[in-house]
């Protein structure tokens, strides 16, 4: 199994710590005044969703976790769970609510996604930085109320609610950051 060293280390690596996966958030690199210079990193349990801290002196090394990536597209929601399928093999992974997460509410049919898995098992589920997703219900703005920044609350396709600006209407379609749920900008109709 490949090991990576401390120089090796940053944002985004996949390590194996105990037999279980993690993916590291955050890696600070601390030189005191005397002794070996400090790693400080901040691991995410890539099956649990936790955060822990940890701290590597130079020279250590970490085990590299047996973890791919890949595209596959949302099918479709059984019960708690939510069917993906891997694009070049057509084989099918399913994931429960709790590892899809908030991403679940900008899930959409027919979306490519980025899928991770560990020993063959599907442990969770990255959705495009950006969907485009249409208005399913939203109050009427009211007449007259042009002052800027005034946001109202909008329910889309996916059942997801956000705010956004008071001139959306019932039927637009908006393009949604996934990773924090805000609204970016109206959009054309995808497709």
């Amino acid at each position: 199994m490949a090991s990576y060293s401390t120089n090796e280390f940053r944002k985004g690596l996949k390590i194996q710590i105990d037999g279980v996966p993690y993916q590291m958030i955050e890696m600070n690199f601390r030189k005191p005044g005397k002794g070996a210079a400090l790693y400080e990193c901040k691991l995410k349990n890539l099956i649990r969703g936790t955060v822990t801290d940890k701290t590597y002196r130079a020279g250590q090394s970490l085990e590299a976790a047996d973890v791919s990536e890949f595209t596959a597209q949302y099918l479709y929601r059984q019960g708690d769970g939510y069917v993906f399928m891997k694009n070049d093999d057509y084989e099918q992974y399913e994931l429960s609510q709790e590892q899809v997460g908030e991403a679940g509410k900008f899930l959409k049919e027919g979306l490519d996604c980025q899928l991770v898995v560990y020993n063959e098992n599907p442990i969770a589920v990255t959705p495009p930085n950006h969907v485009v997703l249409q208005v399913e219900y939203c109050e009427p703005a009211a007449k007259g109320n042009t002052a800027t920044n005034v946001q109202k609350p909008v329910k889309l396709e996916t059942g997801a609610e956000i705010l956004a600006p008071a001139f959306i209407n019932i039927g637009d379609w908006l393009r949604v950051d996934t990773r924090t749920g805000d609204y970016i900008e109206r959009s054309k109709e995808p497709g």
